[in-house]
């Protein structure tokens, strides 16, 4: 019985002082980021054969224009539509997603109206059995959506209209 006792004041003790550290919520689990500049926001029509998507350039706004397919994979509805975007980290416990540069994003969150949705961003691979996101998927002349449904991953590439 002592050593019963024992093992627990023992075990009381070590989960006091682990539930009495803060981890630091800025620094600790961060994305990768190049030691480069961050890239210039994207400006200009970005066509996929689904839709549009016009950048200004202030790195908030955008006009989409989804067809009933792309709105229906979305959530978003179809037509032309004023709204805003932020690219995302992905998940990051214990925070969740996080606002980054895109050349690091893993997600890209969209508002329209009352909508907002965050789809993943990434290519799926040429025999659709997986999808890849992550570090340089979104590029100044690319943003590819990746999607997953039963028959596999595919990708609606948006790339920028010259």
């Amino acid at each position: 019985m002592r050593k019963l006792l024992k093992y627990l004041a023992i075990l009381a003790a070590i989960v006091f002082i682990c539930s009495s550290c803060k981890w630091p919520r800025d620094g600790g689990n961060m994305p990768y980021e190049p030691d480069t500049p961050a890239p210039d926001p994207h400006v200009g029509t970005f066509v996929s054969e689904h839709g549009t998507m016009l950048f200004n350039g202030d790195g908030e706004s955008v006009v989409i224009s989804f067809d009933e397919e792309l709105s229906e994979l979305t959530g978003l509805p179809s037509g032309e539509q004023e709204g805003s975007y932020v690219f995302l980290s992905g998940d990051l416990p214990p925070h969740g997603s996080i606002d980054v540069r895109y050349d690091v994003a893993h997600e890209l969150q969209l508002t329209a109206g009352d909508t907002t949705v965050v789809v993943d961003v990434g290519m799926a691979s040429e025999d659709r059995k997986t999808g890849t996101v992550g570090v340089d998927m979104v590029t100044p002349e690319r943003i590819p959506f990746l999607f997953k449904n039963d028959d596999g991953f595919f990708s609606i590439i948006f790339e920028k209209e010259q």
